[in-house]
């Protein structure tokens, strides 16, 4: 063994020297469907405006950490009950961490509970916090066996509960009830974190019922409504419990760029919702699209992704590779998606070309 290999072994926690890394497929070239991404840019006279904000933000000193006047806009603008704050951080992916990190526990292991499949950050998360994660299938159609969740609520009393809303990488909302009866199960001993990152296009909130549950978080990210760019994720809980929340954010964990041009968005939130409206149109016409190949079984979708099974999601995948169009074969992530492949719903012209080659790969 070398001497880097010897300083890993004994430096390194060996259950993350033995995981994979977070792979980002590299989609230079490509037509990029994969990572559910609005396609569409600020208007020109809009980005100008944006440019100019930006240069004239201040770089050399540090965020003001409060960042009260971007968590007033978000309450303002993206529907946060009055009375109700919200927490920012870098993308939702910091927010599970710092979820995860304030509910694990040194007297004893806590408990991250999730549907699955779903959202890998959770499991990783949990993971890289030292927490034990329990993992509960999906039926056979994709929803959520509700039976089976609160069993495993009654065994592990989890600590936490993520409920992804609708589910990545399936795009269905599970059902409304299953979801009320799974805060209510918590209740007293652990937080059910809704995720609606795909908000946007569910147009299907538990927002509003913050004020009914002591142990509801929702969670959110500007991500899919158009800002991927700028990292920006929020979340919103009982005040008390948000205060608690809080002591674990990085004090500096918005930088000024994100912080400016993210109000600027929240100014124009109009263009964004806009935009939102023509991709939930756009998954409509795509999945009528979709559902006349033979062989092609389209899932329901909440999301601006589509879940279509096909024969051979290998091959297919590979083919639409070779046409230079980039997706996500999620087939081997559990068994209830063998041969499924995710779809980025994207603009009239990249649906098309999109359509033209999922086509040639079928017919190949």
């Amino acid at each position: 063994m070398s001497a880097i290999d010897t300083l890993i072994a004994l430096a390194i926690r060996p259950d993350i020297v033995a995981m994979h890394g977070y792979h980002v497929a590299d989609a230079s070239g490509y037509t990029k469907l994969d990572a559910m991404e609005n396609p569409y840019q600020l208007p020109a006279p809009l980005l100008q405006e944006l440019g100019a904000r930006l240069a004239a933000a201040t770089l050399n000193r540090y965020p003001v950490a409060s960042y009260d006047t971007l968590k007033q806009k978000v309450c303002a603008t993206l529907g946060v009950p009055a009375g109700y704050d919200v927490m920012l951080g870098n993308g939702s992916d910091e927010l599970i961490s710092i979820l995860c990190m304030a509910c694990a526990r040194q007297d004893r292991r806590a408990v991250v509970l999730s549907p699955t499949p779903s959202f890998v950050m959770y499991a990783r998360s949990a993971q890289y916090a030292g927490m034990d994660y329990v993992g509960v299938p999906l039926k056979a159609d994709l929803t959520l066996d509700l039976p089976a969740m609160l069993a495993a609520i009654a065994e592990h009393r989890p600590a936490l509960v993520f409920l992804s809303y609708p589910n990545n990488p399936t795009g269905n909302l599970f059902a409304d009830s299953d979801i009320v009866a799974i805060i209510e199960a918590l209740d007293g001993f652990g937080l059910a974190v809704v995720d609606e990152a795909y908000e946007p296009f569910a147009q299907q909130t538990f927002m509003d019922r913050l004020p009914q549950y002591d142990s509801l978080v929702v969670m959110r990210t500007v991500s899919k409504l158009g800002l991927a760019g700028i990292r920006l994720g929020y979340m919103s809980a009982a005040p008390a419990l948000l205060a608690q929340l809080d002591k674990v954010r990085p004090p500096y964990n918005i930088n000024v760029l994100t912080q400016t041009a993210a109000e600027f968005a929240l100014d124009h939130v109009g263009v964004l919702n806009q935009q939102a409206a023509a991709l939930r149109a756009a998954r409509a016409d795509l999945m009528a699209a979709l559902a006349k190949f033979p062989g092609v079984q389209v899932f329901p979708s909440a999301a601006n992704f589509i879940l279509v099974r096909v024969p051979d999601a290998e091959a297919i995948n590979a083919k639409l590779l070779s046409h230079k169009v980039l997706i996500k074969n999620v087939s081997k992530m559990h068994a209830v998606l063998t041969n499924c492949l995710r779809i980025t719903v994207s603009t009239p012209a990249e649906n098309a070309t999109f359509l033209d080659a999922f086509a040639a790969s079928l017919a190949a």
